[in-house]
């Protein structure tokens, strides 16, 4: 018979530390895939479709504690949010220039006549697996431009683990050209994650972003009450200033009512364009993209224009971390070796 030793507080089972179990649960009919640690909610990767959201994407992301880090609007608006870039869901993997066709800010809110746009359509689960401290979720999706052409087909891996107040997903995404295909250095890019409004940094005057195609979203200043946010890059810059800098990880950290959050985004050696640019900004877009060289160092760098001939493929790799507290650059830096060593 096993027992239950209890020492200074923490359980452990017979010589093995409490094992999390991590649960995936495909709902066909709601277009989605659960994701629960131990029962309790930590993601859903969700497809509704290009009538209402033009890619798939994680949505939405708690802590362990069941604190939501990603901003509900436009999906579940909550009082007090921004309403800006409503293609700023959950987190997603696209960009901002694929043979001319714009990825990333393709909504329903943009004129398609004035510029051209690209959805990426969810075509498949290939994986659905649990288990303890990890589970696998394997999808595909192709890269449609507007005008019906599959440029690119999409296989990413999603691997979710957890340990203790600490969750993590991994993604894994190969993509290949169905035709010649050239990234096209681009800000917009590559993996992108929108907060919620308590993480991010206290702003005092509106701003306007203007994106690739010229076109400009105002951001409004709000009350900042309870609005915490703080970046951190590896080399220790901080704030508004870790955009447009090169990094192989960086942090955010802040706290949700009584409960210290971090949120870290790590890049993989293996990536291209590693370490790379961050697209970090105070309202709460958080990514990192290895294809904007040129734009993000204000045409200092060669412009990083990725081609693909048909046929050939590139792999990306991504760890996100979500903490119920803060990380420190040793955690970051262990947390970086661990990450090295996937495939």
């Amino acid at each position: 018979m096993k027992k239950i030793i209890c020492i200074l507080g923490i359980a452990f089972l017979s010589g093995n530390v409490w094992a999390q179990k991590v649960t995936l649960v495909e709902n066909s009919a709601e277009k989605k895939v659960d994701v629960s640690v131990d029962g309790k909610p930590f993601t859903s990767y969700i497809f509704p479709g290009p009538d209402k959201l033009k890619k798939a994407v994680l949505y939405p992301v708690r802590t362990a504690q069941g604190t939501l880090i990603t901003r509900g609007w436009p999906m579940d608006p909550r009082p007090g949010e921004r309403v800006d870039h409503p293609h700023h869901v959950g987190l997603w993997l696209n960009h901002g220039d694929v043979n001319g066709y714009d990825f990333w800010n393709s909504s329903d809110a943009v004129d398609r006549t004035k510029h051209k746009y690209g959805d990426i359509i969810h075509t498949g689960i290939t994986t659905v697996k649990s288990g303890k401290k990890k589970g696998q979720l394997g999808v595909t999706a192709d890269w449609v431009s507007q005008d019906g052409k599959t440029l690119l087909t999409e296989k990413t891996t999603y691997l979710f683990s957890a340990s203790g107040d600490q969750r993590i997903i991994d993604r894994i995404t190969t993509l290949t050209a169905v035709e010649d295909v050239t990234f096209n250095d681009s800000k917009e890019g590559l993996l992108g994650l929108r907060l919620a409004r308590e993480l991010e940094h206290p702003s005092k005057k509106p701003e306007v972003f203007t994106d690739a195609n010229g076109v400009a979203t105002k951001v409004a200043s709000l009350n900042n009450e309870g609005v915490t946010g703080m970046y951190q890059n590896k080399e220790g810059v901080t704030g508004d200033d870790v955009w447009g800098k090169r990094s192989a990880w960086c942090d955010l950290e802040g706290t949700i009512g009584s409960e210290k959050v971090s949120v870290a985004i790590l890049d993989h050696p293996a990536n291209i364009g590693y370490p790379a640019y961050w697209h970090a900004r105070g309202y709460g877009l958080y990514a990192i993209n290895p294809m904007g060289d040129k734009e993000y160092s204000s045409g200092k760098e060669k412009a990083r224009n990725k081609k693909l001939a048909k046929g050939e493929s590139m792999t990306v790799r991504y760890r996100v971390v979500v903490a119920s507290h803060h990380l420190s650059d040793s955690d970051m830096e262990s947390l970086a070796s661990d990450f090295s060593k996937v495939k």
